[in-house]
């Protein structure tokens, strides 16, 4: 009897999971062609609208959609990712659209990289050619949000508000110690003293090495940083640096007083202001439209066959297919090869924004690189990272564009092969035996140190990839392969320092690289096609939704601290040889 309840319970609770896990996929589905409608329907715009720039969200390479937006209970806020180009289309658009009057920027803390608000920040700054107005309002600036908002005409902060203007600063966590006590020995090959990803499993503080360009590169950022808020605010840089140094600005008295604000300001004067920039009378509600919606009326349009196409390579460089976030090297290798193969594509930009990974992939993908540049103008466009495996694959175009504030070179490769020995044995109780046909047969097994031999075979293995490496580079570059090794070495650049080194030709934002393109191909009209196809949202939910549901649930749990497993996973978690930057930029 007890055995038939057992049954009958199990029946019926599975019963119920299964009618949950339909209801579940109906709704996801529903979902999905709710979010396919919104993507393909115009936005209306009223008279006298104000355009809402909301930068608090994840501004990315390109807009994409969370497939359980439209969920009920598993969607809202921040399930979308807003496309840097569309930001820039999307204003560019508004400068000439009668019915946007002025523009409302909204920013406390931008989800966005250093070289991509430098984007969305100049476009601003052209949207103002118009002598339509800009106005920013905040209660809270975090300093990337500053740097956003001081591209408005007025600058507005909360009476009681706060404005964080106090330098940057780099922290880098290493593991070594932790890893002792775990008893893991982090076996280490490298070519490159600056090559430093490696350092936070060897030693306790940054090397000599590292600290250098770890303080040229943060001063670089900071200088372009300062000089374009000096700029835009009509304040001296010098002045500017002081206040942040001596941290002058600790109250929203403060910041009216070194004039990095306009006014301060609550939120109903500031619709008040909006309301007489609008035309819009006293006792009537403004009418606004979101730049999420407004991008989608601003697709270019072009009379012409002739067309540009830009590759986006986003994300960490690993084998395989990828996805919207990681550059698999055959989904990319595939991108270019079909701009290359269609005739009416007469040039290609290659966007990259990666801090490189597998040597290998790279390679793949420079390969099509060259061959494309064979046969039409490919022009690399840099954001906010393209740095080793990133920067290999974008040495061999015709000419690279970067930001001043892009990260790039680190030019160098790195292996780490885990020795888990002690902590199996000595923590664990557990040991191996086996054996083997060839002396060589277990060179990488991670329960043993590695032999002299062992570590000569891979390091030798090592140099031979990064001579190629640096081979490939001084071709694109029309270098010597000395010069470039004299600079390479895993040595960390910004874009100016970058262009003074020849790393880069020129200073430059996406939208010159796209009209350099067309400019070496001899168009005068083209259109943009965009490379590869965004995986659709219900493939998105299909692919790995393990694996997604999992990384999701890890980053709510370690919140501040998910920074860190990343970096650790990152590079425990891969195999082969590895071209990626010596650690995340995380500024603070």
């Amino acid at each position: 009897m007890r055995a038939f309840f057992r049954t009958l319970f199990a029946t019926i609770l599975g019963f119920f999971i299964s009618i949950f896990l339909l209801f579940l996929v109906f709704f996801v589905i529903i979902g999905v062609i709710i979010s396919a409608a919104d993507d393909e329907k115009s936005v209306e715009v009223s008279k006298n609208s104000v355009l809402f720039l909301n930068l608090d969200q994840e501004i990315g390479e390109r807009t994409t959609k969370n497939p359980l937006a439209n969920v009920p209970g598993l969607g809202g806020e921040g399930s979308k990712k807003l496309g840097f180009a569309d930001v820039i289309r999307a204003l560019k658009k508004a400068k000439t659209d009668d019915n946007i009057r002025c523009v409302y920027v909204n920013v406390s803390a931008p989800n966005a990289g250093l070289a991509t608000m430098r984007e969305v920040r100049n476009a601003i700054l052209d949207f103002r050619s118009s002598k339509k107005q800009v106005i920013a309002y905040s209660e809270i600036y975090t300093q990337g949000a500053y740097y956003l908002a001081s591209a408005a005409d007025k600058v507005y902060l909360h009476p009681e508000g706060t404005l964080e203007l106090k330098g940057f600063s780099s922290e880098l966590t290493f593991f070594k110690g932790a890893l002792e006590k775990l008893g893991i020995e982090a076996q280490v090959i490298r070519v490159g003293n600056y090559k430093s990803a490696v350092e936070p499993f060897l030693y306790d503080k940054m090397s000599d090495y590292n600290r250098k360009q770890v303080t040229a590169y943060v001063n670089g950022l900071y200088q372009t940083f300062l000089g374009d808020i000096a700029t835009a605010r009509k304040l001296q840089k010098d002045s500017l640096a002081q206040i942040a140094n001596e941290l002058l600005v600790q109250t929203p008295a403060d910041a009216l007083r070194f004039k990095v604000v306009d006014a301060l300001r609550y939120k109903d004067e500031v619709l008040n202001e909006l309301k007489k920039l609008s035309g819009t009378a006293a006792d009537e509600t403004i009418s606004s439209v979101t730049i999420n919606d407004y991008a989608q009326n601003a697709a270019e349009k072009a009379e012409t066959t002739d067309r540009v196409a830009v590759i986006y390579a986003n994300g960490d460089i690993t084998g395989g297919e990828g996805d919207d976030e990681t550059i698999g090297s055959e989904r990319i290798s595939r991108a270019i090869r079909k701009a290359r193969q269609d005739k009416k594509v007469k040039a290609v930009v290659i966007r990259v924004n990666s801090p490189g990974g597998s040597a290998l992939a790279s390679d793949v993908i420079w390969r099509e690189v060259v061959l494309t540049r064979k046969s039409k103008p490919v022009i690399a466009s840099f954001g906010d990272v393209a740095a080793s495996g990133g920067y290999y694959i974008g040495c061999a175009a015709d000419s690279i564009i970067v930001q001043p504030n892009t990260i790039t070179g680190s030019i160098g490769v790195f292996g780490i092969i885990p020795n888990f020995q002690r902590l199996m044995n000595e923590k664990l109780g557990v040991t191996f035996d086996g054996v083997k046909t060839g002396k060589y047969a277990d060179i990488m097994s991670t329960n043993r140190p590695m032999t002299p031999a062992e570590r000569a075979i891979i390091q030798a293995e090592l140099n031979r990839i990064y001579k190629g490496f640096v081979k490939r580079v001084a071709d694109g570059r029309k270098k010597t392969t000395a010069y470039i090794d004299s600079i390479g070495g895993g040595h960390v650049w910004v874009g100016t320092d970058a262009v003074r080194i020849g790393l880069a030709d020129r200073l430059g934002s996406f939208q010159d690289a796209i009209a350099a393109a067309g400019k070496k191909a001899g168009l005068k009209s083209y259109r943009v096609v965009e490379y590869p196809e965004i995986i659709s949202p219900l493939q998105s939910l299909l692919d790995n939704s393990t694996d997604k549901i999992r990384t999701a649930w890890i980053k709510e749990e370690l919140g501040a601290q998910y920074p860190v497993y990343q970096q650790i996973r990152s590079i425990t978690s891969r195999s082969g040889i590895l071209a990626k930057m010596p650690f995340e930029v995380m500024l603070k």
